[in-house]
């Protein structure tokens, strides 16, 4: 859906009558930071590593926003905002056609993985695409853009090409910033529905160290630390993951204040306390007797039924102790401690037993504490200069025909599995005009491809693609897969329209560097 586009992401007036598709100028695209510092990228790519790789070979496939209602498109839909045209790959090609037996697939496609908003590992497919300092990666936009919980971005994003079971072989790339149309970052606008990534240099483990846990700080109350957290969750600066907050009960720090059983909420917690403890408040001799209602502010006692049996073999175990005796000759009035000084067995009269425990109340703070990964990363350069990167076409004619390659997994609707998601895959068709209602789309493409929906979603679609270089212009990213003719198998997938609007959002991310972190 084209619409006027707001500078630097405040309106600024119309840049072109409601007929005309305003460009996507570089202060209109969108830039949000993925992993800002060194630090943060390496604990990114540790998190992945670490645990024998455990979270990377536990990852699923993405599943939010794959089948649709997709429909073809007759009239208006999907059209050149200019004059058509590409921008060159990592080398140049001879285009294949669809007629070819064997495919070679490109080095350039892996998945890009990353923890969705269930909190836990997914992925998607992507591909590595030419640019000025060949560290650019594109997918679809909600691979990248948080649109289920609507944070701004999925979690610990890395791309990894030629990923099979639990192997990097050239590396992992951290995501550094995340570039999209204004349209999507707003609105979530299906027509938008495509990301360009800037990656830091691929690294590699030279050792694991392990994952340790790490404390953080401690807070006077859990506003503080939940702000602290969410500061540092937001700005991924420190390498900190699976950040908590607990409570913290400050032992050298009673309050005063407050009666056991009182309701209100003091920042406190009630504890339970040994005899030297409760001594400090109330005086030596009276806790056997003392009312537990005039025990002091912050200081309470609970009286529990005893009886004969249990006070004899308490007073038989403090006796040698010295911690318990009789108060009066006859021995029908007596005392004895429990073995951890918390419990006091009363005998009154020779025939009313009880047993007293002791409580203090504590002041408490938060401690925010978590995950401080460790690991030691060589790097192996930047990813164009390991697996290449595809070329860049926009604003071609409908009709063109495409090849898609990613990793589709997951079933079709009438439950048959055609795909693992293990290995790529490649489908070959002629784009046609298309439409998703249900994602805000109207001007898509489609083409008729049996990749069916979870682990497909960022597939590529390569344009005049070279079975000899393995290399073609990227026109198009699987953004969702639909049964267009009803017979439960998924028979087309859809992509954005790639305009002049698309290469200006390239453009932009292609200008930035992201460098190592290691």
């Amino acid at each position: 859906m084209k619409r006027t586009l707001a500078l630097g992401g405040v309106a600024a007036g119309l840049l072109a009558s409601a007929a005309i598709a305003a460009p996507a100028h570089a202060d209109s695209v969108p830039a949000v930071n993925l992993a800002n510092t060194n630090t943060a990228a390496q604990q990114v790519a540790a998190f992945w590593y670490g645990q024998a790789k455990a979270n990377l070979i536990n990852a699923t496939p993405y599943t939010v926003e794959t089948t649709v209602a997709a429909k073809h498109v007759s009239t208006g839909g999907a059209s050149a905002d200019t004059k058509a045209g590409v921008v060159g790959s990592s080398g140049d090609q001879k285009a294949s056609t669809g007629t070819l037996k064997n495919v070679n697939l490109p080095k350039t496609t892996g998945k890009v993985f990353f923890i969705g908003a269930d909190n836990e590992p997914h992925w998607c497919s992507a591909t590595s695409v030419q640019g000025q300092y060949k560290n650019l990666v594109a997918t679809a936009g909600h691979c990248v853009y948080d649109t289920k919980s609507n944070a701004a971005t999925l979690d610990k994003w890395v791309f990894i090409p030629g990923y099979y079971e639990g192997k990097t072989p050239w590396g992992i790339y951290v995501g550094k910033t995340a570039y999209t149309h204004y349209d999507y970052s707003v609105y979530e606008d299906g027509d938008r529905d495509y990301a360009f990534v800037t990656v830091y240099n691929g690294v590699l483990p030279t050792e694991v160290r392990g994952t340790g846990h790490g404390f953080y700080g401690v807070y006077e109350d859990y506003f503080k630390a939940s702000k602290v957290k969410k500061a540092i969750e937001a700005k991924k600066e420190t390498g900190w993951s699976d950040l908590k907050i607990e409570p913290l009960v400050d032992l050298k720090s009673p309050t005063g204040k407050g009666k056991l059983g009182d309701r209100r909420n003091f920042g406190s917690q009630w504890v339970q306390v040994d005899q030297a403890t409760i001594d400090k408040s109330v005086a030596d001799g009276e806790l056997g007797d003392k009312a537990p209602e005039t025990f002091p502010a912050g200081t309470g006692v609970k009286v529990d039924p005893s009886n004969k049996g249990e006070f004899e073999a308490a007073y038989a175990a403090a006796k040698p102790k010295g911690k318990a005796g009789y108060t009066t000759g006859d021995h029908k009035n007596g005392y004895a401690w429990s073995a951890d000084g918390k419990t006091l067995f009363l005998k009154r009269n020779d025939t009313t037993y009880t047993k007293r425990t002791f409580f203090v109340n504590y002041d408490v703070d938060y401690k925010l504490g978590g995950k401080k990964l460790s690991i030691a990363l060589k790097d192996v350069g930047t990813l164009g200069s390991n697996v290449g990167g595809q070329g860049l076409a926009y604003n071609q004619k409908i009709g063109t025909g495409v090849f898609e390659f990613g990793y589709p997994s997951g079933s079709h609707p009438d439950g048959n599995y055609a795909f693992s998601g293990k290995t790529q895959k490649w489908a070959y068709g002629k784009t046609f005009k298309a439409a998703a209602p249900s994602m805000k789309a109207e001007e898509l493409v489609g083409i008729k491809s049996s990749f069916t929906g979870e682990g497909s979603i960022g597939s590529a679609w390569l344009y005049r693609y070279s079975n000899a270089k393995r290399l073609g212009y990227l026109n198009g990213v699987t953004i969702a897969v639909s049964d267009t003719d009803g017979n439960n198998r998924i028979d087309t997938n859809v992509s954005p329209y790639f305009d002049g609007e698309t290469l200006a959002v390239y453009k932009t991310a292609a200008a930035n560097w992201s460098g190592k972190i290691v």
